[in-house]
């Protein structure tokens, strides 16, 4: 009797080095922008250039890759936050704190990243839109959210808040307040219409 065969598991070496190249083309997208040579990622990965093509044959390999594992993140940060069952407000706050403490990890449109172009990211990216509208209707059934606003708002804001930079716990604590008091106009009563 033959054993079914498996899918190989990568290397532990091969898993190391996606990981590095990950981590370096990230860094060196918000540091040098879309253009980074490729020679410089895989410098700054301690990997050759080949290493690196083996990973991601094109640019656009790779930029495609690091934008959907950025909004694959977000969409976890959306789906733990609708899971929070406080506040709506509490759970928009939770989404774009996480945001902020992975604001160096990301690689986003609006953080200066590459556009969509994969449709399974476009569907991911869709989803977190889902789930933030869904939190948006719990803020008007709970009453912490009584302003028009739609997750488009909401992702756009977090993107601001969230810019890729260094770790600065000034900006940090400005970043938190700015998010508070965004959250509390939310609430706050339209009295003006």
């Amino acid at each position: 009797m033959v054993a079914a065969s498996s899918p190989r598991e990568p290397r532990s070496d091969a898993v190391r080095n996606h990981q590095a190249l990950v981590r370096a083309a990230t860094a060196a997208i918000h540091r040098d922008g879309l253009r980074v040579p490729m020679a410089t990622i895989a410098a700054d990965a301690g990997l050759g250039v080949g290493t690196l093509y083996r990973h991601f044959p094109a640019r656009e390999d790779l930029l495609g890759y690091l934008t959907h594992a950025s909004f694959e993140q977000v969409l976890a940060n959306a789906q733990a936050a609708e899971r929070n069952r406080t506040t709506a407000a509490e759970a928009l706050r939770q989404f774009i704190e996480a945001a902020i403490s992975q604001r160096n990890e990301l690689v986003l449109p609006l953080h200066g990243g590459p556009p969509v172009t994969w449709p399974r990211t476009r569907v991911v990216r869709d989803h977190v839109h889902q789930i933030i509208q869904r939190i948006i209707l719990r803020g008007r059934a709970d009453g912490t959210i009584t302003r028009d606003v739609t997750p488009q708002d909401i992702v756009v804001f977090g993107a601001m808040l969230a810019q890729p930079q260094r770790p600065d716990p000034a900006w940090d604590a400005t970043c938190r307040r700015l998010l508070a008091t965004y959250l509390a106009g939310l609430g706050a009563d339209n009295a003006d219409g």
